[in-house]
């Protein structure tokens, strides 16, 4: 069975017949006990969650986080994701 990496959006999704992205299951982030602080993004972040991402976690694959710890502010996560917005960050994640 093919798999995804920990990293990825995807990880916890299945795959139909080794061939086929299954229903969308999303991680299991503790959101609710995770320490997060505000953050404003500035112009450099504008539609590039990937760049904070790897600023902050030294990973670019981890953009998916910011969604999930702001649904309401980020329908999409990538056209929402505006210089001035202010989200919340988990301050470590791994």
């Amino acid at each position: 069975m093919t798999s995804y990496r920990t990293d990825s959006v995807y990880r916890n999704t299945g795959i139909v017949n080794n061939k086929y992205l299954d229903v969308y299951e999303p991680g299991s982030l503790d959101l609710e006990n995770t320490s997060t602080e505000d953050y404003v993004l500035t112009s450099k972040h504008n539609n590039r969650p990937d760049v904070l991402a790897h600023e902050l976690y030294g990973n670019a694959k981890l953009w998916w986080v910011f969604a999930q710890f702001n649904p309401d502010m980020l329908n999409d996560p990538i056209i929402d994701f505006v210089s001035g917005l202010k989200i919340k960050v988990p301050t470590r994640f791994t």
